[in-house]
């Protein structure tokens, strides 16, 4: 098959043809994809074999599932949903993490959730530091927000969660980085 002529099609006009059994296509997914995919798996996984491992298995569910896609969000918002939760997944049995049992165990003073844009005290690299000291489901949360820009609905969908709890995981991953971020760099309130 000439892949060629393919390459300009959008992801949701691929997905057809994939399923109608032109099963090469998902080759032209898997390569706007894959360094994505690989970087938001080495971002939460921290270790290069780890994440390759994980990319290669993330494609083959995202294919495997391509049928479940329903077009409700862009295949891109799909597909790093399944990176999150695979990566999540696997740091929960890993590292035995279970989220609501950690977040009790983690308490932190009341603060201000969220980081005044006009705030020049933030520094974004120093904050970048910070989000390995977060769990790794708050750190997803925030990625998907902040960098992927995905809506609530999405997040909360990608994570099997509510929209509340979602915010309010959301609420909580913000104000604990601020709180670390003001403890670590000595801000004032």
């Amino acid at each position: 098959m000439q892949l060629g002529k393919y390459n300009g099609y959008r992801d949701e006009d691929l997905i057809p043809l994939i399923l109608e059994g032109q099963n090469a296509l998902y080759e032209i997914l898997y390569n706007r994809y894959k360094i994505k995919v690989l970087n938001k798996c080495y971002n939460l996984l921290k270790n290069k074999d780890l994440s390759e491992d994980a990319q290669q298995i993330i494609f083959e569910k995202a294919y495997e599932k391509l049928s479940t896609f329903k077009g409700k969000a862009s295949f891109s918002s799909w597909l790093y949903s399944i990176t999150y939760n695979y990566c999540i997944d696997f740091l929960r049995n890993k590292k035995k993490l279970n989220y609501p049992e950690w977040n009790r165990k983690q308490e932190f003073p009341e603060i201000v959730d969220e980081i005044a844009e006009e705030d020049n005290q933030v520094n974004y690299e120093n904050l970048q530091g910070l989000l390995d000291k977060i769990h790794p489901e708050e750190k997803a949360l925030l990625m998907m927000k902040y960098t992927d820009n995905l809506s609530i609905s999405d997040i909360a969908n990608a994570l099997r969660l509510t929209e509340s709890a979602t915010k309010m995981r959301l609420k909580r991953a913000r104000a604990r980085l601020l709180y670390l971020y003001k403890q670590t760099y000595k801000l004032e309130d």
